[in-house]
Order: C-alpha cells, then sequence, then structure tokens
C-alpha cells in the first residue's frame, strides 16, 4: 500500500507498503530499514531544533529532526526493527533558495542528524543531500530500495 509522507510527517510501514514524500527542499527526509523484520519508516522533518518550540514539537515531533528522529527509531523498534540490522539513508537538506540563504535551514537540519546518528553510534549507509533542487523519495519496504527523483531523473540511494 503506498502511503504519503506529507511535510512534518512520519510513516512506517511493513512488507508490501511503499513511502512517498515530496518536496523535499531544505527539509530532512530519512529512510530507515530493517531488512529482516521488513519494517521500516521515512521521516520528512522540516526544522532541526524543537527548543524553538516546545510546545509544537509535543503537538508534532515530526516537525523537527532533535524529536522526529528518536522517534521514528523508537516505532521501528516496537514493530520488531534492531538497532544493529537497520539501514539509515537521508536526502534533502539542500539550500532550495540558492546560496545566499539567510537561515541555513538545510545544513542544519544534516548537522544535528548527524550529531544524533554519532551519539547513537548509527552509521549512514547512503545520502543524497544538499543542492538546490527538490527531490521525491520512494521508499519500497518489500526491498528496502530507495529512489531519488529530482529535475526529470531518477536515481537509487
Amino acid at each position: 500500500m503506498k502511503h504519503v509522507v506529507y511535510v512534518g510527517d512520519m510513516k512506517t510501514g511493513e512488507r508490501e507498503d511503499m513511502l512517498v514524500t515530496h518536496a523535499l527542499g531544505s527539509c530532512l527526509g530519512l529512510m530507515v530499514y530493517d531488512p529482516v523484520a521488513q519494517v521500516g519508516g521515512l521521516l520528512h522533518a522540516m526544522l532541526p531544533l524543537s527548543s524553538i518550540n516546545p510546545q509544537k514539537a509535543r503537538a508534532n515531533p515530526y516537525m523537527f529532526v532533535d524529536t522526529g528522529v528518536p522517534t521514528l527509531f523508537k516505532t521501528l523498534y516496537h514493530m520488531g526493527g534492531q538497532k544493529s540490522r537497520l539501514i539509515v539513508k537521508v536526502a534533502g537538506c539542500g539550500k532550495p533558495l540558492g546560496n545566499d540563504a539567510m537561515f541555513k535551514i538545510g545544513e542544519r537540519n544534516y548537522t544535528v542528524l548527524k550529531k544524533l546518528l554519532w551519539k547513537n553510534n548509527v552509521l549512514l549507509q547512503a545520502e543524497q543531500v544538499g543542492g538546490t533542487a527538490s527531490r521525491t523519495v520512494h521508499f519500497d519496504l518489500s526491498t528496502g530500495r530507495t529512489t531519488i527523483s529530482s529535475g526529470g531523473a531518477k536515481t537509487d540511494l
């Protein structure tokens, strides 16, 4: 079944599910998959740190990298995923407004992710981050295959 992951959203699934997210610009798209349990999830986080609006983070932890990432991992553990088997990929974190973008949200999203993963001894298997083009992600939970579409081109991640 196909599930669309909107901005500030997260979806998890198993076996025959397809998770899709659109318009990854400065946002973080995080794909996590356990090939043995065949469970996975996709997070589309907008902003790096929940401290700018703790009330909003409590209502929707997926909006922020620092609250959405742990929530995704915990959800997958409850679904039978095991940390030692997880395949972690990231896309987005770009500069859709170009190099003059004042707040560098994409770079900050990526930095917060890397710190969280490092502190928890988790490595990224693949990434497609940066740049100015928007990306669409198709994440097939029957195989773990991640396909990125951007500017009319498709690539596997």
